[in-house]
């Protein structure tokens, strides 16, 4: 199975969704190598990006991957065209439009899901990024601000109207936030409003909840979020499954301490070692969840997020890679 963004046919039907502080370079680069599978940047605001404003730049960067996948944020017409021309001048394949983060920070300030609110500027916010794009544009958004506005359906007709060429939809409104379950039946209203691929986002977590989400919503494809944490070759195995029915083996010890090694020093490369000390952390943990579990890699995680020498990160997280594998054995 696969998706085509106009000239760009997407790896599969998997993709790895823009997290904030969580996607950045380092870590679409660990996915796109262990799962091949297409990434999207973290949330990046357009006007800052424009105005060149360093962290914005920094979680634009993604030369090197294919498909090249930066995700805008913003509330101004103005800036969102002018951001999809930065995108595409520097380098990007597409350019995906954030209506769907549910933070109050970025909601407070109109953007991300508070754009559904709005209908008419949820379209010349569309509108302007098409202009300003020479690349394929798609959108991600949720169900809709909340119970009593469900127009996703509404906003992707007028999006593939306008010419966006793939829609994601988070199966929970706005206001639900990240509680409950994701609502993937509700996703096929907007399955049915347009002709263009839509995917299918929120709660997928391994194969078979990646299988019940495309049979609920018959979406073309499904996107994995915070379960990659920490398993970089996750989207793979979901791939895999999608296409065979099989759940294949993660890799062993040795080959996710290779993967970890490469992406820490990736991470240490692209903010420095002091942030990228930091910015790492979070996903040390997940690297440590999924060697040992939640509880027994505890105290493994307590002292090692407490490290202020990444070599000697390195050399604690070698030791845990070791103690897995020979209890494997």
């Amino acid at each position: 199975m696969t998706i085509q963004l106009g000239d760009i046919t997407l790896s599969g039907c998997v993709l790895l969704a823009p997290m904030s502080g969580v996607t950045d370079f380092a870590f679409r680069k660990a996915v796109a190598k262990a799962s091949r599978v297409s990434v999207v940047s973290e949330m990046v605001a357009s006007e800052e990006l424009v105005k060149a404003r360093a962290d914005a730049v920094r979680r634009a960067e993604g030369l090197g991957l294919s498909p090249f996948i930066i995700q805008l944020a913003g509330r101004d017409p103005h800036w969102m065209r002018e951001g999809a021309k930065f995108a595409c001048a520097a380098g990007a394949d597409a350019v995906d439009i954030n209506m769907g983060c549910p933070s109050r920070k970025v909601t407070g300030g109109l953007s991300g899901s508070a754009l559904m609110r709005d209908e008419s500027l949820a379209e010349a916010i569309i509108a302007a990024t098409m202009e300003g794009s020479s690349k394929p544009v798609t959108l991600k958004m949720r169900l809709g601000w909340d119970d009593n506005l469900l127009n996703a359906p509404l906003i992707a007709e007028r999006a593939e109207a306008l010419g966006v060429q793939m829609i994601t939809v988070h199966g929970r409104t706005r206001c639900q936030f990240y509680k409950g379950a994701a609502d993937w039946r509700s996703v096929i209203n907007t399955v049915e409003a347009v002709d263009i691929p839509v995917v299918v986002n929120g709660d997928i977590i391994d194969g078979e909840t990646a299988k019940a989400a495309l049979e609920a919503s018959h979406a073309a494809g499904v996107m994995v979020g915070r379960a990659v944490i920490g398993r970089p070759w996750l989207p793979g195995q979901i791939e895999a499954f999608l296409n065979t029915g099989v759940w294949p083996e993660a890799p062993c010890a040795a080959q996710q301490w290779g993967i970890f090694a490469d992406w820490y020093d990736d991470c240490l490369a692209l903010y420095g070692e002091g942030l990228g000390l930091r910015v790492a952390r979070k996903h040390i943990a997940g690297f440590i969840e999924s060697l040992f579990g939640g509880e027994g890699g505890k105290a493994y995680r307590g002292e090692i997020c407490r490290l202020e020498d990444p070599a000697q990160v390195m050399q604690r997280m070698q030791n845990l890679y070791e103690i897995s594998d020979s209890e494997a054995a």
